[in-house]
């Protein structure tokens, strides 16, 4: 149950983060912000500081958050004259108050990494076998077929008890032909692979299996490697993840995609492994969300931006009636996807 609710509170958190983006970003350019609400549904708690046109409020349903700017609402009536809504602000500030919320997402990603590290980052000890969880598209390794399940026991004539020796043997061999040995259904076999050069080191592509990992070992790092990993680490889960997401589009695939049940089971997963398991999860799922929201999709933060972008090559406005068509089938769309994802995360 412990682990349920951090779960639902560290998911909370990340969208929390998001719309306060937004809203920072809105209170800056003096843009009327109307209600910031914590979760759905009916009202536990509202204020409304004096001289503030902001309510706040935190609901019963603990999940998501969202916040009213005036002036956003397509059917709202406005009046052109009012310095403090959304339309009659100028472009450059409503593109900053769009992005804002997967930039404060992002940052927050970078923080936590950075906190971490200097608590201690988790440095996973492994046990054999080096079973294949997962070969990278592209990689060495597709190239000479090998598959999840597969069991690397040999690299360049050393024995190979887990992804630490393999990591060992594997990463001074970038651009030189290496034999591997695979074990496949009890059956071993040689394969002749290049390791590609990634970072300056030799990789060739495929990720253990979890199940191998036995434990972890925390390292505090010094404060400059910590404010490095903050930079460092949170690129590299995006760039991970644009080329997942590229290679789902690539192959109309949809696995890997989560909804909400799926997130909070991950979430509760990682929780019951340790905080700094947790920590690294919400570090993963805010690089997604950043992510998520800047895709081009209408309804979304990075739909929005298209719009705003389009306003800003051509110094004209868009048809408001077209953009408010265009976002509506965009709702409708997310929320179809939505609810089966929802559905598959249930019943599968």
């Amino acid at each position: 149950m412990l682990d349920i609710l951090l779960a639902i509170l560290g998911l909370s958190l990340l969208v929390i983060v998001h719309e306060s983006g937004h809203y920072l970003a809105a209170r800056a350019f003096k843009m009327r912000v109307l209600r910031y609400s914590i979760g759905l549904g009916p009202a536990l708690f509202r204020y409304r500081p004096r001289n503030s046109p902001t309510t706040f409020q935190v609901c019963a349903i603990p999940f998501l958050a969202y916040v009213q700017i005036a002036g956003m609402n397509p059917h709202e009536d406005v009046d052109p004259d009012d310095p403090e809504i959304y339309p009659n602000k100028g472009v450059f500030a409503r593109i900053v108050t769009i992005a804002a919320g997967p930039v404060a997402n992002y940052i927050a990603a970078s923080v936590m990494v950075f906190v971490l590290a200097l608590a201690g980052w988790p440095e996973p000890v492994y046990q054999g076998p080096m079973v294949v969880d997962k070969v990278e598209p592209g990689s060495p390794a597709a190239e000479a077929d090998l598959q999840h399940g597969d069991v690397i026991v040999e690299a360049n004539g050393r024995p190979v008890t887990n992804v630490v020796d393999l990591q060992e043997i594997t990463q001074p061999r970038a651009g030189r032909r290496t034999v591997y040995v695979i074990e496949r259904d009890g059956e071993r076999m040689e394969q002749t692979i290049t390791p590609m050069d990634r970072d300056g080191d030799g990789i060739i592509g495929v990720r253990a299996a979890n199940a191998n990992i036995v434990s972890y070992e925390y390292e505090p790092m010094a404060l400059g490697d910590a404010a490095w990993a903050g930079l460092v680490i949170p690129a590299s889960f995006t760039v991970r993840q644009l080329e997942g997401l590229v290679d789902r589009i690539q192959h109309f695939s949809a696995e890997g995609l989560m909804g909400p049940v799926g997130m909070g089971r991950t979430v509760a997963q990682h929780a019951a492994e340790g905080p700094a398991q947790f920590v690294l999860i919400l570090v993963l799922i805010s690089v997604a969300l950043a992510i998520f929201n800047l895709l081009p999709i209408p309804a979304l933060d990075g739909g929005r931006l298209v719009f705003l972008g389009y306003e800003l090559i051509t110094r004209r406005r868009p048809n408001e009636r077209f953009e408010t068509a265009v976002h509506t089938v965009g709702i409708l769309f997310l929320l179809g996807l939505l609810a089966w994802v929802t559905f598959w995360e249930i019943v599968g």
